[in-house]
């Protein structure tokens, strides 16, 4: 059961492990295994799971705009069930970064013991990005991939700024090193920071480490140009995902709101080259409303072979407001090139437990077609 506030007020843990429920039927889980997970996501909240939501957000997350410590996000393939993941932030009840940071590794080692999966990666970078005094916009997160069963892929979002942002650079590269990749930070583009390394935990096919890349005013030219994988995608697909989610055409315009990401996945150590490539564009901010952000990615989504209709419904599992009624809902949308791999096209959509994002009052460009 999810907790639930005195009186049977509605709870941060009850509205979001209703919205995994719900989501998890779009994504074709049984109602047994989203059982199982909305417990898993309450159970990692910890005590503000059981916090009513007429109160303010227990901190202000970097998670989501309206600072809930829980996003979902659904990634596509064609002929394939939607893959349902929700990122959460564990020790968002905590009164310290460093606090906040040893609630997740708890949280952590809590799945690794029920689900009997090694955190050994995680345990050899814990000086790296949970120091004693913690800098930075957060500690710890996890991100869960749920699966059919009723067991989870496990990855853990670390902060390369922990130890000062002017260490980033040096954070990431240390960390590749003892990882095994030594090579690899020398092949990843130019960019205007590290905001996060991920790590994969426990039972993945290819365990990964994947380093995100901060682009500030990012142009369409410059997207085609950041993939680093061996036979990745070629510069049109990268530029016409990138126009048609942000609405931007000539290559003199760019993300001149929110920055874009790219995130680069390093799997076989004996090469630097990494082994995928995503873009990830921040679209809430270049619509005018989630009515536009829903009609874009459907034009991509259809341009992949992918049904658009499950996104339809995904947002309607997650609240009965109109997509017109606010501009936040569709989080990001991103592009993934996996080598061996057909793309895939991941939304990520946000809880608005605490609130949601009026419209865009400005005019925003149109997008134009993919490819």
């Amino acid at each position: 059961m999810s907790p639930a506030g005195p009186g049977g007020a509605p709870t941060l843990g009850s509205l979001t492990a209703g919205q995994l429920r719900r989501l998890g039927a779009v994504a074709g889980l049984t109602a047994a295994d989203a059982e199982t997970y909305a417990g898993v996501l309450t159970d990692s909240l910890g005590p503000v799971a059981g916090r009513p939501l007429s109160l303010s957000p227990p901190n202000r997350t970097f998670l989501s705009d309206d600072h809930t410590p829980v996003e979902f996000s659904l990634s596509f393939q064609p002929d394939a069930a939607p893959a349902l993941r929700v990122l959460l932030e564990p020790g968002c009840g905590a009164d310290s970064l460093a606090r906040e940071g040893r609630a997740g590794l708890e949280a952590v080692r809590a799945m690794a013991r029920r689900w009997n999966f090694s955190t050994a990666a995680l345990d050899g970078l814990r000086d790296l990005f949970l120091p004693p005094s913690p800098h930075g916009p957060l500690a710890l997160w996890i991100a869960l991939e749920l699966e059919p069963g009723g067991v989870p892929k496990v990855k853990v979002y670390l902060n390369p700024a922990a130890r000062g942002a002017k260490r980033s650079a040096a954070t990431v590269r240390e960390a590749l090193d003892r990882l095994g990749h030594r090579r690899a930070f020398t092949s990843l583009p130019e960019g205007s920071g590290y905001p996060f390394l991920a790590l994969d935990l426990g039972d993945w096919e290819e365990p990964r480490v994947k380093v995100y890349v901060r682009h500030e005013s990012l142009t369409a030219g410059q997207a085609g140009r950041l993939p680093r994988m061996a036979q990745g995608p070629g510069s049109a697909a990268v530029e016409g995902f990138f126009r048609t989610v942000a609405g931007l055409g000539p290559d003199t315009t760019g993300l001149g709101r929110r920055p874009g990401l790219s995130c680069h996945p390093f799997t076989d150590t004996a090469t630097e080259r990494p082994s995928g490539f995503t873009l990830h564009i921040p679209v809430r901010d270049y619509v005018r409303h989630d009515g536009e952000a829903l009609a874009r990615a459907s034009r991509v989504l259809r341009h992949h072979g992918m049904d658009d209709s499950v996104l339809v419904r995904a947002l309607a599992a997650l609240t009965e407001r109109r997509p017109e009624d606010g501009a936040g809902l569709i989080a990001y949308l991103a592009l993934a090139h996996q080598q061996g791999r057909s793309p895939r096209v991941t939304a990520y959509l946000s809880s608005e437990a605490y609130a949601v994002r009026p419209p865009a009052v400005e005019a925003v460009p149109e997008p134009v077609a993919v490819g």
